[in-house]
């Protein structure tokens, strides 16, 4: 694979309720064609979120906007895009922000959550300076973050309820 100019095309998912923002790097290209975030088969986010808001898992798109939005839970990414390799975030070059300020003018977002580190980093750098909104780290549901495992995950993930 060779590095490519990636740019995000998923809208923001949220409504005037969303009280928590979660942020990811760049949607993978599963999620890009599938038209939905984190939409690789072995991401583990949808089991790890539905399971910490005691819901059963969504297994359309719909589903899965239904749930964030019942919760308040807002999606998006740090970036609008950037340089990549696949999906491998360590292979991020020439990262341009998504504009999070102006989905926080549209929503009463209480917390922000990335999902990574590299997502973690990228909003630190890119996008706190310009919000002042500290943002949670928590770790990856990648499929490339094996040592993290469900119930682990779902331990740091359940921090999101105290938000919502």
């Amino acid at each position: 694979m060779k590095q490519e100019i990636v740019y995000h095309t998923l809208p923001p998912l949220f409504d005037e309720r969303s009280r928590v923002l979660i942020l990811g790097t760049m949607p993978s290209p599963k999620s890009r064609e599938a038209g939905f975030y984190y939409f690789h088969p072995q991401n583990r986010f949808w089991p790890v979120l539905s399971a910490v808001l005691g819901e059963p898992l969504p297994e359309t798109i719909e589903g899965r906007r239904g749930l964030c939005l019942r919760h308040g839970i807002a999606l998006w990414d740090v970036l609008a895009s950037c340089s990549i390799v696949g999906a491998a975030d360590a292979a991020i070059r020439d990262p341009v922000p998504n504009d999070i300020s102006w989905l926080l003018a549209q929503a009463d977002i209480r917390a922000v959550f990335c999902t990574g580190a590299k997502a973690h980093a990228l909003y630190q750098k890119l996008i706190f300076p310009e919000t002042g909104i500290p943002a949670v780290r928590l770790p990856s549901t990648s499929p490339a973050n094996a040592a993290w495992t469900l119930s682990r995950l779902f331990e740091k993930y359940n921090f999101i309820n105290e938000f919502i």
